[in-house]
C-alpha cells in the first residue's frame, strides 16, 4: 500500500486516478479547489481531501504537511489540473497567456518545489500531465502548447536532478480527452468530428485511459522508468491519420 497525493482530484482524470489507486488498495490525499466537489471521492476511507489553490506556491507546503500528518509519508504525486485555450498568438491577450501558464505549468513547478525536499529522504514518484500539443504543431495552440511543452522540459530536468534521491519524474501527453474543460469542443459536433478525425484511432480519449497510464508511472514497480513522456493520445502526436 502506498500513499499518493493527487492535485486536481475532483477533475475527470484526477477522479479516475483516485478511483483506480484506491481500488488497488492505496491511500489518496486528494487536493481539490473546493471541498464540496470531493463528496464522491471521500466516500472511500482511503481518501482524505483538502482544499488547495493549485496556482498558489504557498499552498503546497501546508498541503503536504497535512498529508504527512494523515498518512505518514508521501510516496507519489500526480498533478491533474489544467486548462485549454485555442487561439492564435496574435489574438491571445496577455492575461489569457498568463492564465494558461498559471493553470498548467505553475502547479507542476510549485508542487515539485515543495514536495522534492520531502521525497529526497525516501524517494518517490511524480507524474505530470502535458499534452500532445506540446509534441506536434497544431494551429491556434500557441499558448497551451508553450505551457505543456514547459511541463515536458520540467519533467526531463527534474528527472535528472532527483534521480540520485530515488525520485522518478515522468509525464503523460494526452490527446483530447472527454472532460469538463473539453466540453466546448465535445459538444460542438463539427469540432468533435474534426478532432476525432485527427486521432489515428478515430476517437477522443476518456479519463480512465489517462488515469491508467498515470497509475502505471506512479507504481513503485516501475523502478527503472524516469524522464519519460508517455503519449496517451490515440496516435495524435506521432501517427498520421487517414481520416484527417
Amino acid at each position: 500500500m502506498a500513499n499518493y497525493a493527487i492535485i486536481g482530484a475532483a477533475g475527470a482524470i484526477g477522479s479516475a486516478l483516485t478511483s483506480r489507486l484506491t481500488d488497488q488498495g492505496h491511500n489518496v490525499f486528494a487536493g481539490v479547489r473546493d471541498l464540496s466537489t470531493a463528496a464522491g471521492l471521500t466516500e472511500s476511507q482511503q481518501v482524505k481531501a483538502a482544499e488547495i489553490d493549485a496556482t498558489d506556491w504557498d499552498a503546497y507546503a501546508p498541503f503536504f504537511k497535512g498529508m504527512e500528518a494523515e498518512f505518514g509519508s508521501i510516496d507519489g504525486l500526480a498533478i491533474c489540473v489544467g486548462s485549454i485555450l485555442l487561439k492564435p498568438a496574435h489574438l491571445t491577450k496577455q492575461a489569457d497567456y498568463q492564465q494558461v501558464i498559471s493553470s498548467n505549468l505553475t502547479p507542476c513547478f510549485a508542487a515539485l518545489h515543495s514536495v522534492a525536499r520531502r521525497m529526497m529522504k525516501t524517494g518517490g514518484s511524480i507524474a505530470f500531465c502535458s499534452s500532445a500539443a506540446a509534441r506536434h504543431g497544431y494551429p491556434n495552440h500557441e499558448a497551451i502548447a508553450a505551457a505543456k511543452a514547459g511541463i515536458i522540459g520540467l519533467t526531463l530536468s527534474a528527472a535528472a536532478t532527483y534521480a540520485t534521491y530515488g525520485i522518478r519524474v515522468n509525464c503523460v501527453a494526452p490527446g483530447l480527452v472527454d472532460s469538463k474543460m473539453a466540453q466546448p469542443i465535445v459538444q460542438n459536433e463539427p469540432s468533435l468530428k474534426a478532432s476525432q478525425n485527427m486521432h489515428a484511432l478515430g476517437r477522443i480519449g476518456n479519463p480512465k485511459e489517462v488515469a491508467s497510464a498515470l497509475s502505471w508511472l506512479l507504481d513503485p514497480e516501475q523502478t527503472w522508468v524516469t524522464g519519460q513522456v508517455l503519449g496517451v493520445d490515440g496516435g495524435l502526436a506521432t501517427v498520421h491519420s487517414k481520416r484527417a
